[in-house]
């Protein structure tokens, strides 16, 4: 395979890439890659069409999904009658977009039950099983984090890291951290990830490590980040700035703050999260920070690269 940077890449190009040809990829693209999270249960912002595709539409590199069941698997919005076993699979050919799946990692001493549609169900634990399995439905990468007051802790990740190394070797991309506390005020605001997390991580084999992006935590300045980003890549591995504060709700101005923040602070991939309104970050924010980190050039030719070529 042609080593090509991502911002470059058709989705010929994209859909067959492996682990290594993925990270040369976004090494390649000097931190100009735009991951954009959505939530498949909902019911979709157009009704008829995944959130995933119009958030590919706005100029999302990669998808990711949240809350995603691997033992039940529903997006609202697809064709009828996919089967299940495909449905990945598919949206990788709807949207023309690398896709991956979120997995939490709950720490049985943090363990809560609550009740506000984000509390846990077997298929979205952090487990070998469920791994496998989504690797198998057309995942490529595979990101252990927690939604919140779910109890998931650094301890719990990289744990759940190592299983899932083992089990999946190199056919997918691992991404492990955490976008705000996950229920555990212990490891939040600016005490949610350490140094020592960051090497335990990358020596469990994680890939990319997931960082709060500057602004969307207490006490994360661009300063905090740069400082955990320099560690994550002394140690080998890429850095992924994310925003799981409902801030991917926030008016325009704010996201290209938070996006160039991020990239100066040296993000290699950059996560917008799912709930502007619930299910997806506001659409023209996805194109507002595209065109922070990459300009118009490379986002309109992303949005408007047809996923046939």
């Amino acid at each position: 395979m042609t080593h090509k940077r991502l911002l470059d890449c058709s989705a010929s190009e994209l859909l067959p890439m492996d682990k290594d040809a993925l990270i040369y990829a976004v090494r390649a693209s000097e931190g100009r890659v735009v991951v954009s999270e959505t939530i498949g249960m909902t019911s979709p912002l157009l009704h008829n069409i995944t959130n995933a595709e119009l958030a590919a539409s706005q100029g999302a590199d990669i998808v990711l999904i949240n809350m995603f069941d691997s033992e039940n698997p529903i997006i609202h919005g697809m064709p009828a009658n996919i089967a299940p076993e495909q449905i990945l699979h598919e949206l990788c050919r709807l949207t023309g977009r690398i896709i991956g799946v979120n997995l939490e990692a709950v720490d049985p001493d943090f363990d809560a039950t609550h009740l506000d549609g984000l509390q846990m169900v077997p298929g979205r634990a952090a487990t070998a099983e469920n791994a496998c399995r989504l690797v198998q439905m057309g995942a490529k990468i595979l990101v252990l984090t927690g939604n919140p007051n779910n109890g998931v802790s650094n301890r719990a990740l990289a744990k759940a890291a190592k299983m899932i190394r083992e089990a999946v070797g190199n056919s997918a991309l691992i991404i492990t951290g955490k976008m705000h506390g996950a229920g555990i005020v212990q490891e939040s605001g600016s005490d949610i990830l350490t140094e020592q997390d960051i090497a335990e991580f990358v020596h469990q084999g994680v890939d990319v490590v997931l960082v709060p992006a500057p602004g969307t935590l207490p006490g994360m300045s661009q300063q905090k980040v740069a400082s955990l980003i320099e560690c994550i890549h002394s140690h080998g591995a890429l850095a992924m700035t994310a925003i799981g504060t409902s801030q991917e709700g926030a008016d325009v101005n704010t996201i290209r703050q938070i996006a160039l923040m991020s990239k100066m602070a040296g993000a290699d991939l950059h996560h917008i999260g799912d709930t502007g309104y619930i299910g997806m970050a506001l659409p023209e924010n996805i194109m507002a920070y595209s065109i922070a980190i990459r300009g118009i050039r490379h986002t309109y030719t992303r949005m408007a690269r047809s996923i046939n070529r």
